[in-house]
């Protein structure tokens, strides 16, 4: 028959085992991180071109790229992030959306424009092209404060990748 002592001591060592599995665990959580991808860089360039034909979807990956922003800064690296939109996505950008749109998708067009606020905030430039604009019958005076209209957005895709901005598309 096992004494009170050995289960006890039994007992202690179940949880001890736990304990160690947990912070193992806990500790493996914390080491996830993009250092082989970064291998030691200590200040990116990007920009995304973004072109969607949903506020929603819009809306979801704007603040992926808020998170992708913190998550860089988090592993000690400074962002210079540019975004492009063109295509429909231009109508989820402005002051005055059209009323069924404003019905339908209220809610993401304003997690839209809070989230460019913050996204302004850390220093990341937003342009919205003009072409897309005049296309999707949106006003260039009514585009979200936050961001710039510029003349093409595929110019500005190439200059941004010519002054060694890398490519995100996004779509």
């Amino acid at each position: 028959m096992i004494s009170l002592q050995n289960r006890a001591l039994a007992w202690a060592g179940m949880v001890f085992a736990s304990l160690l599995l947990i912070a193992g665990i806990a500790q493996a959580e914390l080491t996830i991180d993009d250092s082989a991808a970064l291998n030691g860089e200590k200040a990116t360039k990007s920009v995304f071109l973004i072109d969607f034909t949903n506020p929603r979807k819009t809306a979801f990956y704007l603040d992926i790229i808020r998170g992708t922003h913190e998550g860089l800064v988090k592993q000690g690296v400074t962002p210079n992030m540019v975004l492009v939109f063109i295509g429909e996505t231009v109508r989820y950008l402005s002051t005055k959306p059209d009323d069924t749109l404003e019905m339908e998708f209220g809610d993401d067009l304003k997690s839209i424009a809070e989230t460019a606020k913050i996204l302004k905030q850390k220093g990341v430039r937003m342009e919205v092209c003009a072409i897309a604009n005049r296309v999707f019958k949106v006003e260039n005076e009514t585009v979200l404060p936050q961001m710039e209209v510029v003349g093409d957005g595929f110019i500005s895709l190439i200059g941004w990748q010519t002054q060694g901005h890398k490519l995100v598309p996004i779509f």
